[in-house]
């Protein structure tokens, strides 16, 4: 008798290709014996104990964008995912990025916050129609037609605290331009779910990094995840590149090469001790950062000393290393040796590099070029393929949420 299951039991049935229910399987406490029950008549309805499925193998190709907050452009890359006995393996198939027009590139930096409610709406599905030509584009220059396209969108306002986010990039406009099924606004149901709506790289991480220890992406923001306990542990550390790359910009620079700027300055010690008694880094559970809380109290502290350039990105350097240092060594390995694998667009700062490397006791890897590029991009491709699995994107001990969920908007033609 299906009405002494709940709605969830009701739901947990098996089907085959034709979606046709086959079974359900129900442990019901209101049932003698806590019976496995079917109520169906045709015959193929059969009653009896069976073992839980497994997953079927599954191929999908998916095409991830990312725009990060250090405002280097737009990361496009299209990947073969398979899944064969519950394991997940990728195939970078191709991948490029495309650089922001000057006015583009402000609007997403600070203009976008500036502006009214229709103005925001209408740059909302503007920016979206870019990013799916720019899609277009990928998808003629590479001769690929992928299942399902994520995008992380480029993110406008992240204040947790108050549930508010906004990832700007309209999917129904990339679907629109594209023909191809996309998923966007991962972040939105995480965060009304209690959680930080970030970081959401550490499902990839977990699933398809599983050989490195730590997994650090130094982008505008530096995070880090690595598993403890049996859960997967991740949060934002420090701001790196969205700070070095706003001082670089005031003297006509994108960014600092290589760390030379900092490279020829000197740490200037209150500074450096101001920056590290900061109450966030001193936070425990899952935690995240946005440009408000940089804004607010970073860009005051690096200018009240009246340092030089030079002085000011060195000294910020050091605190962003530092900090990365620490969550290492707080967080050790029993072992005492392990990996971590460093990607993003800091991989390529040599004095950066140099500076993690001398504070950090775990051996550094520096992967291939098109993973430290595009490997953020190549794990929202992911997500896509998650979503299209049904399998969770978002994980509870990673965001604080009150539960793992599947985050993410789909617009289908």
């Amino acid at each position: 008798d299906l009405h002494l299951l709940s709605r969830r039991q009701r739901q947990m049935c098996i089907r085959d290709r034709s979606h046709a229910p086959l079974l359900f399987i129900a442990h019901s406490n209101k049932l003698k014996n806590r019976q496995i029950i079917v109520s169906f008549i045709p015959s193929r309805y059969i009653c009896r104990n069976i073992p839980p499925p497994t997953m079927k193998d599954i191929q999908i190709q998916a095409i991830g964008l990312m725009s990060g907050t250090s405002l280097d452009g737009l990361d496009v890359c299209c990947c073969t995912f398979h899944r064969q006995a519950d394991q997940w393996t990728f195939h970078i198939d191709c991948a490029n990025g495309y650089s922001y027009p000057d006015k583009l590139k402000q609007k997403l930096g600070t203009g976008a916050q500036q502006m009214s409610a229709l103005e925001f709406i209408t740059f909302h599905s503007a920016y979206g129609k870019f990013l799916g030509e720019r899609v277009n584009e990928f998808m003629k220059e590479f001769n690929v037609q992928p299942d399902i396209i994520a995008s992380h969108g480029h993110t406008i306002f992240h204040e947790p605290q108050k549930r508010i986010m906004y990832q700007i990039g309209d999917g129904a406009a990339i679907a629109a331009e594209t023909h191809i099924p996309t998923v966007s606004d991962f972040r939105r149901l995480d965060i009304m779910l209690g959680g930080q709506g970030a970081p959401l790289v550490p499902i990839g991480d977990r699933l398809l990094f599983a050989d490195y220890d730590y997994c650090l992406n130094i982008g505008g923001f530096s995070n880090i995840s690595f598993e403890q306990g049996g859960h997967r542990i991740a949060f934002d550390i420090s701001p790196v590149n969205y700070v070095i790359n706003y001082y670089c910009r005031q003297i006509g620079l994108e960014f600092d090469r290589d760390g030379e700027i900092a490279r020829r300055g000197t740490v200037y010690q209150p500074l450096l001790n101001e920056l590290n008694t900061m109450d966030f880094y001193h936070q425990t559970g899952p935690k995240s950062l946005g440009r408000e809380w940089v804004e607010t109290l970073i860009y005051p502290m690096l200018e009240k000393y009246g340092l030089s350039l030079e002085d000011r990105l060195r000294t910020f350097y050091e605190h962003a290393a530092y900090q990365i240092a620490r969550v290492i060594t707080t967080n050790p390995l029993p072992t005492g040796s392990g990996k971590l694998l460093i990607t993003g667009g800091g991989a390529f700062n040599k004095f950066l590099i140099e500076r993690i490397d001398f504070l950090c006791p775990y051996e550094i890897v520096i992967p291939d070029k098109l993973i430290i590029e595009y490997k953020e991009a190549l794990i929202f491709a992911f997500l896509g393929a998650l979503y299209m699995a049904d399998e969770p994107s978002c994980l509870a001990s990673v965001t604080g949420a009150s539960k793992d969920n599947i985050g993410g908007m789909l617009f289908k033609i």
